[in-house]
């Protein structure tokens, strides 16, 4: 069995990586990491910030020419909270996943995440919630993220696009991640300003940034801290999480094979 865990950027999976032997994989164009649960292998892909369908299918092409496949899709990472109900580093798994607009080869802006992956999530302590909402920019003010509670719980930038393209190669996908800022937070910066032209915060920018606006230093740290905590619990979760689902999916199999 094969699982594919994706991450935006190395902050969110350097605990996970701390705690857990992973060797990186020869793969050119990609930051691909893989480890080994028994007879699973487990795949770890930092696909940058936003719409990254593009890097996740490549990999899945890849795969898919070496007759591999993935059996579980995990989109992971860090989201902001967009209803008071959520805490700093709570974990939380979504029901469905919202894209910001809609996709033309599905007809509609929502996906379903796997019912039972959602429900091994919240065994093990997760909190679940209705909906992710995959935004197409940072919410950086608590009034942004005010405006679009109606319409989600949670919100990051790549999920639906991580499901998606997994669902579509036949892999069980869901969506976890760990709570950094609050729904009445203001982040420090405008992160949107950041990016570079791979998809990843670029530290000069951040620099830049900061220099426009020097009182945003210290709220700047005490960010990077709870962001720190955040991605702590969401690699203490992922650790237990993964093991449960190598026995969930090897014990179906085992019931298939069984019942030939």
């Amino acid at each position: 069995m094969r699982i594919l865990v994706t991450f935006a950027v190395e902050a969110e999976f350097a605990p996970w990586r701390a705690s857990r032997k992973f060797d990186r994989q020869k793969a050119p164009g990609l930051q691909l990491w893989k480890s080994v649960i028994r007879d699973s292998e487990i795949f770890v892909v930092l696909t940058g910030i936003g719409d990254i369908s593009a890097n996740v299918m490549d990999l899945m092409m890849r795969m898919a020419d070496c007759d591999r496949y993935f059996d579980v899709c995990v989109s992971s990472g860090l989201a902001g909270a967009l209803r008071s109900d959520y805490r700093l580093s709570d974990i939380v798994v979504a029901r469905l996943l919202k894209s910001n607009f809609v996709h033309g080869d599905l007809g509609r802006d929502w996906l379903e995440a796997d019912k039972q992956l959602v429900e091994l999530a919240v065994a093990q302590g997760a909190k679940p919630v209705d909906a992710f909402y995959t935004a197409k920019n940072v919410l950086t003010t608590a009034e942004q993220k005010l405006q679009l509670s109606t319409k989600a719980d949670v919100v990051e930038m790549e999920s639906f696009y991580v499901v998606k393209e997994g669902c579509a190669r036949g892999a069980r996908g869901v969506a976890i991640r760990a709570i950094s800022d609050g729904a009445d937070e203001n982040l420090p910066i405008d992160f949107n300003c950041t990016m570079s032209s791979d998809n990843r915060v670029s530290i000069p920018r951040v620099l830049a940034e900061v220099a426009k606006r020097p009182g945003s230093l210290w709220p700047l740290i005490r960010f990077g801290k709870q962001s720190r905590s955040a991605a702590e619990a969401l690699a203490r979760f992922l650790e237990i999480y993964v093991n449960e689902v190598v026995q969930l999916v090897a014990g179906q199999d085992s019931l298939k094979v069984a019942a030939r």
